[in-house]
């Protein structure tokens, strides 16, 4: 699961709220032990989401850095190519 999470700092353009709350629910998921949680820990699940990506966006809003920003398409291409040489058969 957590390896879904991707680093959102320092993109052009910056990360978008859908993709802070797509890693704080891969991260609640991967705490939590469970993709689905039951309807009884839904709400504790949201809540928690809810925290966690308001924490990671205010997160990503106060680093600061000297680095050029990245480009998505850029690093998409070289993860794609690290995944074709491990799995390379």
């Amino acid at each position: 699961m957590c390896r879904n999470i991707r680093p959102l700092n320092n993109f052009a353009p910056p990360a978008t709220t859908d993709e802070v709350s797509a890693a704080a629910l891969q991260y609640v998921r991967k705490i939590g032990g469970a993709t689905k949680p039951s309807a009884a820990n839904q709400a504790a699940y949201d809540t928690a989401v809810e925290k966690i990506a308001a924490a990671s966006q205010e997160l990503l809003d106060a680093l600061v850095t000297t680095a050029p920003p990245k480009d998505r398409e850029t690093e998409a291409a070289k993860a794609k190519a690290r995944s074709a040489a491990r799995f390379a058969s």
